[in-house]
């Protein structure tokens, strides 16, 4: 199986004619940030990465989504770093969406490319450099590890997509499937990023309603996405973002398939305080 095409952001700036409407929302239960919006002006620089840049999609937010937050990481030929992560307490995903870099986990290389994933635990000893002769980009969702006592933190590992068989959702003919890099019965992680899959006119036929809080980066096609009370078009590169209890549902409406990168906060108990 080949890789799939994956919608990259290329920065730029669009021109002084362009129109200012735009399908950008920001509400108390979702937000949505068209592709368009991923202009070279809202990037940000890094601490202790070199030749790096990244948008930040979503951080944590007193009142809205607070568990996660999640870039899409450019790296430019020699680029990178020897001291990614400055919190010990977070953990990560790497998605790799373009191009190839070299991650280093406790000494050993691991040589990553278009459909890449890798799971860094907390406190995690890593290094990424991008040692070839183009950018290479990725997305990199983190999140404070809730360890639990009794239950033995992750591992890391590092696999890509093309290697993980996509789980058909019941009922569904295989037209809405997930491809999972972590068994969701194991209750040693406390957050998921998988790639949902529907082909088209494949739907969620009802109002999911629940706790997880929800990152979703489109990575191909477009549909239409049901986001509290509406209705809204999006395509590859857009981002949505949803608070916990989100009411949400889809329609992939084709031509091609609808693809998206989801971010879940799992298996843990509800904080109080």
């Amino acid at each position: 199986m080949s890789t799939p095409p994956y919608y990259v952001p290329q920065g730029g700036l669009p021109p002084q004619t362009q129109l200012l409407t735009d399908r950008a929302m920001f509400t108390e239960a979702y937000a949505v940030i068209p592709r368009g919006t991923m202009s070279d002006i809202v990037t940000s620089n890094l601490p202790l990465w070199e030749g790096t840049r990244a948008w930040v999609l979503a951080r944590p937010l007193s009142g809205f989504a607070e568990t996660f937050s999640h870039y899409i990481t450019e790296v430019a030929p020699g680029g990178g770093s020897d001291r990614p992560e400055p919190d010990p307490q977070a953990q990560g995903v790497l998605f790799v969406v373009e191009g190839q870099c070299d991650l280093t986990i406790a000494g050993v290389d691991h040589r990553m490319g278009a459909g890449g994933y890798a799971y860094l635990p907390a406190a995690c000893d890593w290094q990424l450099r991008n040692r070839s002769d183009a950018p290479v980009r990725f997305h990199w969702v983190r999140k404070a590890y809730e360890a639990v006592p009794g239950i033995d933190a992750p591992e890391p590992f590092v696999t890509n997509e093309n290697d993980v068989a996509a789980q058909a959702m019941p009922g569904t003919d295989g037209k809405w499937a997930t491809a999972r890099f972590v068994d969701p019965d194991d209750m040693r992680h406390d957050m998921h990023v998988n790639i949902v899959n529907f082909e088209p006119g494949a739907v969620i036929p009802f109002a999911e309603t629940h706790v997880m809080e929800h990152g979703l980066y489109v990575l191909e096609g477009k549909a239409v996405y049901r986001l509290n009370q509406d209705w809204v078009e999006v395509e590859a590169g857009d981002y949505m973002w949803l608070r916990a209890f989100c009411p949400q549902a889809c329609y992939a409406g084709g031509p091609g398939r609808f693809r998206y990168l989801l971010y879940k906060d799992v298996n843990r108990h509800m904080k109080l305080r």
